[in-house]
């Protein structure tokens, strides 16, 4: 019973979130201040405090390898199906369609099922899905649609074209200038993410075999036990009905990708991944897992519409409750 109890509890946070905002105790973006919270605090510490805490055998890296491609291969397929509809429409289906949400929903899940030891496999599982979620797909967004990073679409007045207008340098100086600036803006998104910089730092540790103290796990056990309430919470609060019939089928489109990659992938991994059925189960989750919360943050930034990436963290949230739900029942472990 407490493996659907305790991920429903997650949907009723994100429920709790929203009501909060509807009737005026949290303002229409005060979510800001748990996303600086949740992002720079919350999940580094439940990050650390799940490699403290658990044993991660180095051959699991094969499991992360397995995860950023499972991220990296929507993206690439959103990108080249779309290349007729306008910018604001690729930009939220490639933000919304690839990656999952570990840390905060498919931990929880995992640990309900089957205790605390599964979630050293989901963690490693997130190491490759965080290379793409936190960073590289807000990169190969921007760069694939040439968007300006530090500016939405409205204020780069984008319209209906597939991308935005760019022109390659031809001065070679210039395009020295145009590469520099690239990589400052690529290093600046994977290095200026808190969470990735904690997985670099885990997998170093890891690799040279180092343990981490226990008075850190100690320090960092209270963030991991807030880590599903603060990022369900925020997506409540961001979360708002969508507006009109456009955001409807923009849902329905993420919805339309996620769901046959998230099957077949779940499929390769139960199939194809060479660990015990236990590891393979949980990979099976893993790729059942919704939108990354990264997601709103991204789409808030490029979009400006955080409130239709947060409900549809939410819808895809509740099917895939079901859809783990449901494979837990069936994975014969």
């Amino acid at each position: 019973m407490s493996a659907i109890i305790q991920p429903a509890s997650l949907l009723l946070i994100i429920l709790a979130g929203y009501l909060f905002k509807r009737f005026g105790l949290f303002g229409q973006r005060d979510y800001r201040v748990l996303q600086t919270a949740e992002f720079n605090i919350v999940l580094p510490g439940a990050i650390i405090y799940s490699f403290a805490t658990n044993p991660h055998d180095i051959s699991l890296l094969w499991i992360a390898a397995f995860s950023f491609l499972c991220a990296l291969i929507p993206l690439l397929f959103i990108f080249a199906a779309t290349r007729k509809r306008k910018v604001s429409d690729r930009a939220f289906l490639m933000l919304n369609g690839a990656g999952f949400n570990l840390g905060c929903f498919c931990f929880p899940v995992v640990q309900a099922f089957w205790g605390a030891g599964a979630v050293v496999p989901a963690a490693m599982f997130d190491i490759g899905n965080c290379v793409m979620v936190a960073a590289g797909t807000n990169v190969m967004t921007q760069q694939l649609l040439h968007i300006q990073p530090g500016k939405t679409l409205a204020e780069q007045h984008a319209g209906d074209a597939p991308t935005l207008p760019y022109e390659k340098p031809k001065d070679r100086d210039a395009r020295r200038l145009t590469r520099h600036a690239m990589a400052r803006n690529i290093a600046h998104s994977f290095f200026g993410s808190v969470p990735f910089d904690t997985y670099l730092l885990m997998i170093a540790l890891m690799i040279a075999d180092v343990r981490i103290p226990e008075w850190i796990a100690t320090i960092c056990q209270p963030l991991s036990n807030a880590n599903a309430f603060v990022a369900m919470f925020m997506v409540g609060m961001l979360m708002d009905l969508p507006s009109s019939r456009h955001d409807v089928r923009e849902l329905l489109e993420v919805i339309a990708w996620r769901l046959p990659f998230g099957l077949l992938f779940a499929a390769a991994a139960w199939f194809v991944l060479p660990f015990d059925a236990a590891t393979r189960a949980v990979a099976v989750i893993c790729c059942l897992a919704p939108i990354a919360i990264f997601s709103t943050l991204f789409t808030d930034k490029v979009l400006g519409n955080a409130r239709l990436a947060g409900f549809s963290l939410a819808i895809t949230a509740i099917i895939s409750l079901v859809m783990m739900t449901v494979a837990r029942m069936f994975l014969p472990i």
